[in-house]
């Protein structure tokens, strides 16, 4: 039996712009990525605490250092800068190695920085 768990999570990161003229995606600080475990063009679910949305989009790099929390396209409209949003990734595995399996966990400071 496989099952699906928690890979990794960016908790708490603040939304610092939306751009709604773009294809579609969350851009996040590559720092950020780098520590919880993520890559580009990995499905992602991002959960805003502000206003409860909860969305499925996939990653795109951020400017290494800069703090950035984009979403972009369709996505631009489930937040607004300013809210905390929780960014996270799943995998599959069998039942036995999930049992084992630690996820990578961040918690941003300000300006989401490690």
């Amino acid at each position: 039996m496989e099952i699906e768990v928690l890979k990794s999570k960016v908790h708490r990161a603040v939304i610092t712009e939306a751009n709604l003229n773009y294809v579609g995606s969350l851009t996040l600080d590559e720092d950020l990525m780098d520590a919880a475990n993520m890559i580009e063009n990995e499905k992602v679910q991002v959960v805003n605490v502000n206003n409860g949305s909860r969305i499925e989009t996939y990653l795109i790099k951020g400017k290494r250092g800069s703090g950035v929390c984009c979403l972009n396209g369709p996505a631009a409209r489930q937040g607004a800068v300013g809210d905390v949003v929780i960014v996270i990734s799943y995998a599959t595995m069998s039942f036995e190695a999930a049992k084992t399996f630690k996820p990578w966990v961040i918690f941003p400071q300000s300006g989401n920085k490690l």
